[in-house]
């Protein structure tokens, strides 16, 4: 048997509206799916509009320079996060502050990062300057990783004691809200970013968005996206972007989030599953799901913590001789070639837990034989059936 690691489910309306895009002859950056996808995401986040891109890492980055964020500025951002995080700021034209994560939910750490800012800056009329590099710190970026839940209140209270904004990284998180269930864009935040890429929960081929409980920050990521266009004539009034999503794109999305409710149920049984398997062994664990915050469960899988970290990898060897798409997790964005040197804090967690962390195949359509295959297959390695030395 084959199991892939995570593929999109198209079992849905997606053929019928791609077809209504092919006989209207909206397939481009114009057409009634992307202003109903657009409609959709901004009445999940819980805002009055949303602005559509061609990439998560795209939305990442409008919503920053929408906010004003850019030359000369520095973003915080976790170093346990995929590499399109720290991409998106440098796109930006900003610096990055990579801080390290915590031990029981993986996402950054705040009280590092207050630590960091109290050493390093001082009090500035846009944020707080950072006294070495004369630069100045104006936006936070924690991240959703793999779906997880956020503390909201502690990043907005933190964010405001500093004077900086938000710009949450849920790629992975459509579909999640808070602890009391208000939606992510009413959560004080400056801009929540989403990804459609094809692993994602919800897809549209590829694209992203941003949500923003600020009109006038989506207003000004649309013009940009839009090359700056002004009026029906082709008068551009800044240097702008063709980042703007597809209704063909589009199409796809609004289709998959009339099933966004079965999908995010469909995760959660998976999460569970791979759960049980990890209970009765002391050196496993699910990832991280409080109760308090939530998660939508984008990947689940296991993380070890006994002393041998190189049984991580002959895990993944044995599933990937049963079939099985097991592959490691994402490395640090520290020891990635383009930020090697880039700022940073002592970042000791992250560095003993991303090779501890396995994630197991997780497709909304995966089937119960499938997960029961993956399920015994991890089960039987980690009971020492596998004769695992």
């Amino acid at each position: 048997m084959k199991v892939p690691l995570a593929i999109p489910n198209l079992s849905g309306r997606e053929a019928e509206y791609l077809q209504e895009c092919i006989r209207s002859t909206f397939v481009s950056t114009a057409g009634p799916f992307v202003t109903r996808f657009e409609q959709q995401i901004a009445e999940l986040s819980g805002t009055e509009s949303a602005a559509v891109t061609c990439s998560g890492t795209v939305a990442l980055q409008m919503a920053l320079e929408g906010l004003g964020i850019g030359d000369g500025d520095l973003v915080m951002a976790p170093s346990l996060t995929f590499i399109a995080s720290p991409n998106s700021i440098r796109h930006s034209r900003a610096d990055v502050w990579l801080v390290d994560c915590t031990t029981h939910d993986w996402t950054l750490d705040l009280e590092i990062a207050e630590a960091a800012i109290e050493r390093e800056t001082e009090p500035h009329p846009y944020g707080r300057l950072h006294r070495e590099t004369g630069k100045v710190l104006k936006a936070i970026m924690p991240v959703m990783i793999m779906g997880a839940g956020l503390d909201f209140d502690a990043y907005v209270e933190f964010a405001q004691r500093h004077g900086l904004r938000v710009v949450v990284d849920a790629a992975a998180a459509i579909g999640a809200s808070s602890v009391d269930n208000t939606p992510l864009g009413a959560t004080g935040v400056d801009a929540i970013c989403y990804s459609f890429n094809g692993n994602k929960t919800v897809t549209s081929g590829g694209g992203g968005a941003v949500a923003s409980a600020h009109a006038e920050v989506v207003a000004r990521i649309n013009h940009l996206v839009s090359t700056a266009r002004v009026g029906t004539a082709y008068d551009h009034d800044e240097v702008g972007y063709n980042f703007r999503m597809t209704n063909v794109e589009a199409a796809i999305g609004v289709a998959q989030l009339e099933r966004l409710p079965l999908f995010l149920e469909r995760k959660r049984q998976i999460h569970e599953r791979y759960a049980a398997v990890a209970g009765p062994h002391p050196d496993l664990e699910p990832f991280p799901a409080s109760a308090a915050r939530g998660s939508v469960h984008w990947f689940s899988g296991f993380h070890y913590t006994g002393a041998d970290v190189s049984r991580c990898k002959r895990f993944c060897t044995f599933m990937v001789d049963r079939g099985i798409d097991v592959r490691p997790f994402w490395k640090p964005v520290h020891l990635q070639g383009p930020y090697v040197n880039a700022q940073r804090t002592a970042v000791e967690v992250t560095e003993q837990l991303w090779e501890r962390i396995i994630p197991l195949p997780c497709s909304t359509g995966i089937t119960d034989d499938e997960l029961d295959y993956v399920a015994d297959s991890a089960a039987e390695y980690w009971a020492g059936g596998s004769n695992d030395a």
